[in-house]
């Protein structure tokens, strides 16, 4: 069996220590890619010493194969499978690892301890077995143990590491973010923490967000190994679509994708043969493949789910320098980078309300107006183009008192804002021209307003038209246009919009 890293001995001591001060439940968090199956390995064998039964239950079919497996490949022997008709079906091999919908469907096995794979799941029949048997020892495993009310049921939280920790460690690969598109997300519902699903379908099922994925990729992917995340099955077979059209290799997976099938993929990709796999709720765990590049077609609320994804794409692999995050979604400057996400303890189910924050929320990425990097916040210089805005105020002094800046003053102090600036201002106005409909009029007006001049400059005024807006540019545009619905209720709407 391979040794253990340095934070996973610490983390099966804390483990011993826990379940030694009487604790019956606890969970084992541990980032995606720190070594699960191979902590799983060793717990069990220490079991296994003392004459213990073993239980190791899976989220999915699909994942019951790959456990034996590696487990075998940790020189574990004895091993029973509990799934319909498994080949390898028998009860009496003191290590059983079970599917959680086999075991929601049969009577409970009898076994001294269960380790639950992706406990952050929530499962209702485990939930149902820690009721039926309280003397047997259940240890959570997931890399976001964050779900609502886990700590009913779970009685401590041992966080073996962080992601943060493991990527400074070398054990986990660094990531770049981009935020080239921003959908608009407005009249989309949240049911049960989450966006729904059908109305979060038809955003972002839209052709010109599909082109711009595909786009994206071609310009920045790099032809890298690539899983792209979509919000629905019809959905992600568009993106499947759209990438073939462009010439591309893409295969398409999802919950019924049967297991030959699922092998084939899994082969083709990492062969070489399919460049990216376009999914749907089926890659987000168990899921070690030499992945490069992450699509985020799908947006989320769940910080859970969020980490999930992006974790996909941090396992090491020889030559691997990083992972592209091209995230089409809003979710990373909405929820911020996975390093930051971080929770001490066990959600008991009480209202948020009446909770005391644990840390502080760490401030939100911000994207580079040059070329759609999410750099930290407090970041002035982007790390990906070099571009440095300089910093602007609504103010100016005059005479020793404030006033606001206006478009006199604008095209007063217009010589002293850069070129570069203006023409990734005008860029991005054509990208939201094109994105809303709107004309190369509304981009010059749009510009004038902004500083005072018309884009005559042969370098502003021929600037192509950039991968996306910022959040600064898009407030810039939204204050406008309210503004100028403002103007037309006071006048009746007597003239005619530039929008």
């Amino acid at each position: 069996m391979r040794p253990l890293r340095d934070y996973q001995q610490q983390a099966i001591a804390q483990l011993r220590l826990s379940i030694r001060s009487g604790k019956k439940r606890p969970m084992l968090q541990l980032p995606t890619g720190g070594g699960k199956t191979l902590l799983s390995a060793h717990i069990i064998a220490g079991a296994r010493s003392k004459g213990k039964r073993v239980c190791f239950v899976v989220p999915a079919l699909s994942l019951i194969d790959q456990t034996v497996t590696a487990f075998f490949d940790e020189k574990l022997s004895d091993i029973g499978v509990i799934q319909a008709d498994h080949p390898m079906t028998d009860g009496s091999k003191p290590i059983q690892v079970a599917s959680i919908q086999t075991i929601s469907r049969r009577e409970f096995p009898e076994t001294d301890i269960v380790i639950v794979d992706e406990a952050h799941k929530a499962f209702k029949a485990i939930f149902q077995w820690m009721k039926d048997r309280p003397d047997v020892l259940f240890i959570g495993l997931s890399a976001t143990p964050w779900a609502r009310g886990l700590g009913k049921y779970y009685d401590d939280l041992i966080i073996g590491t962080t992601t943060r920790q493991l990527i400074e460690d070398g054990y986990l690969s660094r990531f770049r973010a981009f935020a080239p598109t921003h959908p608009d997300l407005s009249d989309v519902k949240t049911v049960a923490g989450d966006y729904h699903e059908g109305q979060l379908a038809a955003a972002m099922n839209q052709p010109h967000i599909t082109a711009d994925v595909v786009e994206t990729w071609l310009k920045l992917g790099e032809n890298r190994p690539t899983l792209c995340f979509g919000v629905d099955r019809a959905h992600a077979q568009s993106l499947q679509e759209a990438f073939e059209k462009a010439g591309m290799s893409a295969a398409y997976m999802d919950a019924f994708t049967d297991r030959h099938e699922r092998s084939r993929v899994q082969r083709a990709f990492a062969s070489g043969n399919v460049k990216v796999v376009c999914n749907v709720g089926v890659l987000t765990t168990g899921v070690d493949w030499d992945v490069r590049c992450l699509i985020l077609a799908r947006p989320t609320k769940s910080e859970m789910l969020f980490t999930q994804i992006v974790g996909r794409g941090l396992r090491m692999a020889e030559g691997k320098q990083d992972c592209l995050v091209l995230d089409h979604t809003d979710t990373t400057s909405r929820l911020g980078f996975v390093t930051d996400i971080h929770r001490h303890t066990l959600d008991d189910g009480q209202p948020l309300a009446k909770k005391r924050k644990q840390v502080e929320a760490a401030k939100l990425p911000k994207e580079c107006p040059s070329c759609c990097f999410l750099k930290p916040a407090k970041v002035h210089k982007c790390s990906n183009c070099g571009f440095a805005p300089k910093l602007e105020s609504n103010v100016v002094a005059i005479d020793g008192e404030l006033a606001e800046l206006s478009t006199k003053h604008q095209a007063k102090n217009n010589q002293a804002t850069s070129w570069p600036m203006k023409e990734n201002f005008i860029g991005q106005l054509r990208f939201i021209a094109q994105e809303k409909g709107r004309s190369e009029g509304w981009v010059a007006h749009s510009y004038k307003d902004k500083f005072g001049v018309w884009p005559n400059d042969e370098r502003v005024k021929h600037a192509p038209m950039t991968l996306g807006a910022s959040r600064e540019v898009r407030n810039w545009v939204l204050a406008k246009d309210i503004r100028f619905a403002k103007s037309r209720q006071n006048d009746g709407g007597a003239h005619v919009s530039s929008a």
